[in-house]
């Protein structure tokens, strides 16, 4: 029960990453305000953790909007009283387009998910965070933030970008107790993952350049954001967390 007493709000909570951590924050104590945009995903979320004898409840948002994030902050706080702990984990991908090919509704939509999402929910949450002394944050980036690749130019610069977001929060705000950090996960086991895997041949591709000839499960991923977001990581700040098996080490 690392920690019971704290407050955790997570972006994209419903699947993937997000539900695993939302999963693994409730087990340790915390209680647990799941954001996304899909009410029933939501909703078996927090079915899920109240079977197991957690606290969590569900509200629905996009975080590309800034009434929603505004929402589901003011939303926590009422419910729970505070906020310490927020991983803005909602991101969007989208199929691989050479830049010269790419239209600019497409490139700015994922510009407004992953990246002005993430500013728009830091902007409220750490507010909220200030009122009870600080806080963490954990802003869900890639290896794509790292490195990049054909025909994701898209995702590739949203990724880069909340990099430097994060160490600018980071920055901002350290004097008066809150950390942001990142992670940075290679290829992971959620839905948006399984869709690419679909296509002919990218398993096979993805997995053989994985050195540990797999891919991440969820729950790896979320016990990092677990550490980071704990007292063991109570001097890191505007650190960004590989989290990739080697990948981008080879």
């Amino acid at each position: 029960m690392k920690f019971e007493g704290k407050v955790a709000l997570i972006t994209g909570g419903n699947t993937g990453i997000g539900q695993a951590t939302a999963l693994l924050f409730a087990r340790e104590g915390a209680k647990v305000m799941i954001v996304g945009r899909r009410e029933k995903e939501g909703e078996a979320t927090v079915d899920s953790i109240e079977k197991a004898g957690g606290v969590a409840a569900f509200v629905k948002a996009d975080v590309s909007k800034e009434d929603d994030c505004r929402t589901m902050v003011a939303r926590t706080v009422e419910l729970y009283g505070r906020l310490d702990i927020a991983l803005n984990n909602a991101g969007v991908g989208r199929a691989g387009k050479l830049i010269a090919d790419e239209d600019e509704a497409g490139f700015v939509s994922v510009l407004a998910t992953n990246l002005l999402g993430a500013f728009l929910s830091m902007k409220h949450e750490i507010p909220a965070m200030l009122a009870n002394g600080g806080g963490a944050i954990v802003n869900t980036a890639s290896v794509s933030g790292l490195v990049a690749s054909p025909g994701q130019s898209a995702y590739i610069a949203s990724k880069h970008g909340l990099l430097g977001l994060t160490k600018a929060a980071a920055l901002e705000y350290a004097k008066q107790g809150i950390r942001v950090n990142a992670i940075c996960p290679a290829a992971t086991r959620t839905e948006m993952v399984k869709r690419w895997f679909a296509m002919p041949g990218v398993e096979e591709r993805v997995t053989g350049a994985m050195p540990a000839g797999r891919i991440a499960e969820p729950e790896e991923v979320a016990k990092a954001v677990l550490f980071l977001s704990g007292d063991g990581a109570s001097y890191v700040s505007g650190h960004s967390l590989v989290i990739d098996g080697g990948f981008v080490i080879q």
